[in-house]
């Protein structure tokens, strides 16, 4: 060697040769040379996977000297974890770079963690082949080490989720870590919850959609529910003191009554509906407490009853919207119950009868809600409970006897032959076919007119052989009415009631009237219309009427709307069994068991029953029993109406005897209200208790009957009948939950849709009681930016932020003014500021009414 020459000592691509050179006894390199050329070889080896150079460095005797597997550089990077750092890439060496880490690992290289806390097997899981994942974690690696911020490698390569291509690492992971007692951790129990809230809100979504379809609704308007409830959680528990707020001004909403209809109509009228938006209520409820706690009556009555008034307004304008009244139903229920368990204005507003106007704002949402159902449901009734027939291919050969057969084609017994299989022995049907109903066109006046008839008869024969034209074979076809048509509009608007966060109490007294109504339309259309009055329609009408049964309570709703229907069934199985009534004693035990059809409601239905042809008929026994029935029932009605009206003349004579003025008159008159009044308060009181009843996770929800509306003495049923709206005893059950699992479903009006085959009542299940979940602190939230509703968004501003001074030298006046306060008495510097009273006058007058309501208190 020419001791001339400098050798390299950091070549680029170092060589065996060349190693074999400088490492060799004659090289002349002095040791700490030696040691630096070796380990710039053994990191330009690891860098590029080159496994024949870290092969020789190992093997050698005269490297091995020189070679440290404890290197590590300056962030504390070892051997290993460098040459881990080349997988990924485009290379084609990542068989040889494994073998690499492989050998270094047998060799007893460092596998510590770095300074970051990362160990070879963190930066392995990111771009390693799992074998070697899987080699480190056998030699050394543990997956529970963690990193200076505390994540594992598991946590690493799944993230919030999991990494492209790295699946069979994360599996790999997690069975070496189940396999050691691993349950999960922070990180996948966060990553969890993400994916269920990202479930959950991609499955409201689409429900949304599904909602708006069905309803005609603006999505955006079901879109922006508030997200503070996005995440319902646990039920919450709270204490006595969070229902009545200290008597401060941090609790309150001040306002003069001058400034009343600027506040109604940001407040109310102009408000965006935003599903679950209790601003309105809590901002009314802060309004109320000032007045009540600070001011007189006046200032409180005004300020409920124009807010009930513009309110009453608001969801008059838009009977049509179902946001619009969703809204304002729990708004309005929000606000009774902020009102009701506030013990401080409780008393006050008891005695001036507020809650009772607020009741009947909410009674008069609740009407229009149900009106709407109704008008939508008298829409589909006929086609999709009366007339759809879920066994058409066994009903189509019914024929009654009052229908004519002989302009039966020629045709159709040739085409039933042809259409036969061959060798098949031909049965005779049970029932003739009947033929479809021809309407018989009007004789024509003159031969023109007759001529055209027979050819227009022509055409039509000749387009009804002819081949269909192509567009009409790829046309969609619209589908048919059926029940599920029918249950997919309740089901939507089920899901909207439960999305916007309705009380349940509300949303089961709304589809008892609802199914109520329903019962009566479909009880008085079969019994008016003579096609309905038939076996074969009765059996269709009950399997149809079953879907809508099943519908109820996969719905979760109390099993005891279902009674609604039962006169319903009783005129059904009457019609079906109505001609097998041939002896005497069948008749009695029949009618004995229909307990909700009277006697003319039943012999209605045999004077227009229609019979089948080959149906055998009541005999005469049987016939006239029923008519003397039904005298005897018309006796008994009319006996009963008598007495009534006996009754109400006597009481009002004896009450002229005792006092011959006009007061007593009119005392007679209230005392005829207070009567009627009691009978609706025992009504009343009776639903409260159902409802509380329901409230009760003691008891059983099967055991839950509505109200029963009064006895039918006519033939048809009222429809027009209200049920009594209840509300719960406990005031604090108003802000209740509704909870269902319907909107965390893919495709809930799909799901929720019921199978007419599927129902059975045998294999309906015994539910307990109704699912509901308590809530009261997040009812209360509200911001500052409730503000700008009441008092502007300049207002709301000096709340959120600080506002700039707008002139340094009115600053510092008032700063000067503070620290010298004698300079204004002795009349130098600057004059004492004159203080401006500003507070509103407290009146006495009677408040300005709206509506023609009257003052609860007085002057």
């Amino acid at each position: 060697m020419d001791p001339s020459t400098v050798p390299d000592l950091h070549p680029i691509y170092p060589t065996i040769p060349h190693v074999d050179n400088l490492m060799s006894p004659h090289s002349g390199l002095a040791p700490d040379e030696k040691a630096e050329f070796a380990a710039h070889c053994l990191l330009r080896a690891c860098t590029f996977g080159d496994l024949a150079l870290l092969s020789h460095l190992l093997a050698d005797r005269h490297a091995q000297t020189f070679v440290d597997l404890a290197y590590q550089d300056e962030e504390g990077v070892g051997l290993v974890t460098l040459t881990i750092h080349g997988f990924g890439g485009e290379s084609e060496r990542d068989v040889e770079r494994e073998e690499c880490v492989r050998m270094l690992v047998a060799q007893g290289a460092l596998l510590g963690a770095d300074k970051a806390g990362w160990t070879p097997l963190h930066h392995a899981v990111l771009t390693a082949p799992p074998t070697l994942v899987s080699h480190l974690m056998t030699h050394g690696c543990s997956p529970f080490d963690v990193t200076r911020r505390n994540l594992t490698p598991l946590d690493i390569v799944t993230g919030h989720s999991v990494m492209p291509g790295r699946d069979a690492v994360a599996l790999l992971l997690e069975a070496s870590m189940k396999n050691e007692g691993w349950t999960g951790g922070r990180l996948a129990e966060q990553r969890r919850q993400l994916e269920e809230k990202d479930s959950r809100r991609s499955s409201r979504k689409s429900a949304s959609a599904g909602i708006g379809k069905q309803l005609n609704l603006d999505p955006r308007s079901l879109s922006m529910y508030s997200s503070d409830t996005e995440s319902e959680g646990e039920e919450e528990e709270a204490d006595d003191t969070i229902y009545t707020p200290k008597p401060d001004f941090s609790s309150m909403l001040v306002f003069s009554p001058p400034s009343l209809p600027e506040v109604f109509d940001s407040l109310i009228t102009n408000f965006p509906l935003v599903l679950r938006d209790g601003q309105p209520a809590n901002s009314l409820y802060l309004l109320a407490r000032f007045a009540c706690l600070t001011c007189d009556h006046t200032w409180l009555e005004d300020l409920v009853i124009g807010a009930a008034d513009a309110i009453e307004d608001a969801f008059f304008n838009r009977a049509d919207d179902a946001v619009c009244l969703v809204f304002w139903l729990y708004n309005t229920t929000i606000w009774l119950h902020l009102m009701k368990c506030d013990e401080s204005i409780n008393e006050a507003c008891e005695m001036m009868g507020l809650f009772e106007l607020i009741e009947e704002v909410i009674n008069s949402i609740f009407v229009f809600l149900i009106r709407l159902a109704e008008r939508k449901i008298d829409q589909l009734l006929d086609q999709t409970l009366l007339d759809h027939s879920p066994l058409a291919s066994e009903f189509e050969s019914v024929q009654f006897e009052s229908e004519w057969s002989f302009l039966r084609p020629f045709t159709s017994a040739k085409k039933k032959t042809s259409t036969s299989p061959v060798g098949s022995p031909s049965t005779p049907s049970l029932r003739p076919s009947s033929p479809p109903p021809i309407a018989s066109p009007p004789p024509p006046s003159t031969t023109k007119d007759r001529f055209s008839s027979i050819r227009e008869s022509f055409a039509r024969a000749r387009s009804s052989s002819s081949a269909t034209p192509a567009h009409l074979l790829f046309a969609e076809a619209s589908p048919q009415p059926s029940p599920e048509t029918l249950t997919s509009f309740l089901t939507a608007l089920h899901s909207l009631l439960t999305l916007a966060h309705i009380n349940p109490a509300l949303i089961t007294q709304l589809w008892s009237q609802v199914m109520y109504w329903t019962s009566c339309e479909i009880f008085n259309r079969i019994l008016t219309r003579k096609k309905y009055l038939c076996r074969s329609r009765a059996i269709q009408v009950g399997m149809n009427l079953g879907a809508l049964e099943e519908w109820v309570d996969q719905m979760n709703l109390p099993k005891g709307i279902n009674v609604h229907f039962a006169p319903v069934h009783d005129l059904l199985n009457w019609l079906q069994c109505l001609s097998s009534m041939n002896e005497f004693s069948d008749l009695i035990e029949t009618v004995q068991k229909m307990k909700h059809v009277n006697p003319l409601q039943m012999r209605r239905a045999l004077k227009d029953y229609r019979y089948e042809v080959q149906e055998s008929k009541m005999t005469d026994e049987c016939s006239q029993y029923l008519t003397q029935l039904q005298k005897d029932w018309e006796r008994h009605r009319v006996k009963m109406g008598v007495e009534a009206l006996r009754k109400e003349m006597g009481e009002r004579e004896r009450e002229r005897e005792e006092s011959g003025d006009t007061s007593s008159v009119m005392h007679s008159e209230s005392v005829q209200g207070d009567l009627s009044a009691s009978s609706s308060f025992q009504e009343s009181t009776a639903a409260q208790q159902g409802i509380d009843l329901l409230f009760d996770r003691e008891q059983d929800g099967s055991a839950w009957e509505p109200v029963q509306p009064p006895q039918v003495l006519g033939e048809l049923l009222d429809s027009r009948y209200m049920l009594p709206l209840a509300f719960p005893s406990d005031s604090r059950l108003l802000a209740a939950l509704p909870v269902s699992d319907l909107l965390a479903q893919d495709d809930p009006l799909k799901t929720a849709t019921p199978d007419f085959r599927s129902f059975s009542r045998a294999s309906s299940r015994i539910r307990g009681a109704m699912s509901w979940k308590s809530r009261t602190k997040r009812v209360r939230e509200i911001s500052a930016g409730a503000l700008k509703w009441v008092d502007g968004a300049a207002s709301a501003s000096r709340w959120e932020r600080q506002l700039p001074p707008d002139d340094e030298d009115e600053q510092e006046d008032d700063a000067r003014a503070l620290e010298s306060p004698d300079d204004y008495e002795s009349g130098e510097g600057l004059q004492r500021p004159e203080i401006i009273d500003r507070s509103a006058p407290l009146t006495r007058k009677p408040s300005a009414r709206t509506k023609t309501r009257a003052s609860y208190g007085g002057e």
